[in-house]
């Protein structure tokens, strides 16, 4: 199979080049030619695998190998859906899919529902997050991935398909009937007041009315609330969607007829400037905007179109940097290419696109090597690696304890544990984790431990005095630094309680509440909710932002 990618790499990429210049531009004659003469050479490879190759080959299997390693080449959102796949590729644009309304993970080898969508057919037939999908209509889950098992879920609504699944806590397998459905979330799954006068939106997704929603949930806020003097848009984890729906989210804020973004690919002709089509819904309220380095694409047009205007105030960390376009192209039998046509360019004419990626994520680059913009009121902006906020605050997740407590699904699989002990808790508002005791225990329980950055450099510390001849005498010091480390670690804990706390709090309640109950819980002990609303409570410093003073 390996040999098969390289052939299949190396012609594919051949191909992808031939066909992305015949698309794009006028090539000359021997361009021609040569795409012609790598797409024979190309079929004719397949057709002599496919008639002697000792082992039989799946022709879909083996294309898909193909065109997955050709458009690896390109960037990382140049994307290809099979038929199977479509489904997946409707929900990212329309919030709504045909299936049973879950999120599955692949943890230690096998396929756990870490979340049942609320009023979805999964929560109908008592669904639970933590719940191992061993079987799905007879056929073993053992070795499949997370996209086989979508691939598998997704089908005609009314259609009924069979889960096996074993339920922590218990030790009797269920066998439960589905009857598939369509499945659509919200992509504002909440709003309100998070002060007396603050008020306060969660956008989750620019799928289809996004901009509409947006509008309404602040008019619904102006309408309640007389005293209303600030509002918190909420674009964390946000990974974008449909380019209209961030000119509508921005029309929400900025008034009729100003430019949002503008797109500029290959072919100079199809070029598009996009500006806002109607008044604004309150083109003057106070506004902050929450981003983390999850907020990406259509997230990143608003944030930086508000930035860009001088709108509000960008508070967190800095986003993603995905400045690129893509379109969907028909490619038969009901398959689709999402491939990059263009970049996008904000007002003040920067294009937020990372220059640099390592294993799949954006790199910093430092401002010294990026190219300066302004904005309307004259402060310096920076291109080339997402949007940097106007204040930065540290991410809780970057943390190396709290990143490895998530990345093991420890505080995944302890709120498991947890809902199995109550059959309710009270609502979001009212609950409050104080089993930290208990947390602790269950830690001790799992022989909590990992390596941490330290105890990754002393190894090669180790292993560089060991080749040095001088590691025999120093034997005692190290262990007793090392023993020092793991004492640290274990305080490091504690000294994170009120954090921890926190994270499972909105963990536990995400099992009784859904997505919406999660958001209420975390604006109770949520930083940078409480510094957006110390921000907009304090005028001076807000105007002085913005005015660059």
């Amino acid at each position: 199979m390996k040999n098969w990618k390289k052939f299949i790499l190396r012609f594919s990429f051949i191909i992808s080049v031939g066909i992305a210049g015949t698309a794009f531009f006028q090539p000359p004659i021997n361009k021609y030619f040569e795409i012609a003469k790598n797409i024979e050479i190309f079929t004719n490879l397949y057709k002599e695998l496919n008639a002697d190759y000792v082992d039989e080959i799946d022709p879909a299997h083996f294309m898909r190998i193909g065109i997955d390693a050709m458009l690896e080449s390109l960037d990382p959102f140049t994307n290809y859906f099979s038929e199977a796949e479509i489904e997946g590729y409707r929900f990212q644009t329309e919030g709504k899919y045909n299936g049973i309304g879950a999120s599955f993970k692949s943890i230690k080898g096998k396929i756990v529902i870490t979340e049942p969508y609320e009023n979805s057919p999964a929560t109908a037939a008592g669904l639970r997050a933590g719940d191992v999908v061993l079987e799905i209509d007879g056929r073993s889950t053992e070795g499949k991935s997370v996209s086989d098992i979508m691939d598998i879920m997704q089908g005609f609504p009314g259609t009924e398909v069979g889960l096996t699944i074993q339920r922590p806590g218990e030790q009797n397998e269920k066998v439960i009937t589905l009857v598939r459905g369509e499945v659509e979330t919200e992509n504002v799954p909440f709003y309100g007041m998070i002060s007396d006068d603050i008020g306060y939106i969660a956008l989750t997704t620019f799928t289809q009315e996004a901009g509409e929603n947006v509008r309404k949930a602040l008019q619904k806020l102006s309408d309640d609330e007389e005293n209303l003097k600030g509002v918190v848009l909420d674009l964390r984890g946000n990974g974008g969607g449909l380019l209209m729906e961030a000119v509508n989210v921005s029309n929400v804020f900025i008034g009729q007829n100003k430019l949002v973004v503008s797109t500029r690919g290959k072919l100079k002709e199809k070029d598009r400037s996009f500006s806002t089509m109607k008044p604004a819904e309150n083109e003057d309220i106070p506004l902050v905007v929450l981003i983390n380095k999850r907020s990406a694409s259509a997230s990143e047009i608003v944030s930086g179109v508000m930035q860009d205007y001088d709108r509000g105030v960008l508070l967190g960390q800095r986003s993603f940097g995905k400045g690129l376009v893509q379109n969907t192209r028909e490619v038969g039998y009901n398959s689709r290419l999402k491939l990059t046509t263009s970049k996008y360019y904000i007002p003040s004419g920067r294009c937020i696109q990372s220059v640099r990626y390592d294993d799949g994520e954006p790199v910093d680059i430092p401002e010294e090597e990026r190219a300066v913009f302004n904005t309307k009121n004259g402060r310096p902006v920076f291109d080339g690696g997402g949007v940097k906020p106007d204040i930065i605050l540290p991410a809780p997740t970057d943390l190396e304890i709290i990143n490895y407590l998530t990345t093991e699904n420890i505080f995944f699989d302890y709120a498991t544990q947890y809902a199995l002990k109550y059959d309710s808790i009270p609502p979001p508002e009212d609950f409050n984790f104080n089993a930290f005791d208990d947390f602790i225990a269950y830690l001790d329980a799992q022989n909590f431990d990992f390596e941490t950055d330290s105890e990754k450099k002393l190894t090669i510390l180790e292993e560089s005095m060991e080749k040095d001849g001088i590691k025999h005498s120093l034997q005692s010091d190290l262990d007793k630094l090392r023993q020092k480390v793991r004492e640290e670690k274990k305080q490091e804990v504690l000294n994170r309680k009120t954090l921890i706390e926190d994270i499972l709090e909105k963990e536990i309640v995400g099992r009784y509440y859904f997505e919406k109950g999660r958001i209420k819980t975390g604006l109770k002990n949520d930083a940078e909710i409480k510094e957006a609303i110390n921000l907009l409570n304090d005028k001076e410093k807000y105007t002085q932002i913005l005015k660059n003073k």
